[in-house]
């Protein structure tokens, strides 16, 4: 689907130097894909850590795997 934005070219040069994409849709893409996977694994962990998920591995594990960083 094709839609217009505007943006401020600072902003569009700061996405493009973000992703490492010089072309300009394909880096927005990229930008707003990676914001909305974010967004998911964010709200994924709020839900762990309120205890709203039975999510199988232990406060441990999940450090182990350095997927977790609370600050």
């Amino acid at each position: 689907m094709r839609i217009t934005v505007e943006l401020d070219e600072s902003q569009l040069a700061a996405i493009q130097h973000a992703t490492g994409i010089s072309k300009k849709s394909p880096a927005v893409r990229q930008a707003l894909q990676d914001y909305l996977a974010g967004l998911v694994r964010k709200c994924f962990l709020e839900r762990v850590l309120r205890g709203e998920t039975d999510y199988a591995l232990t406060n441990a594990e999940l450090e182990a795997r350095g997927t977790y960083d609370p600050d």
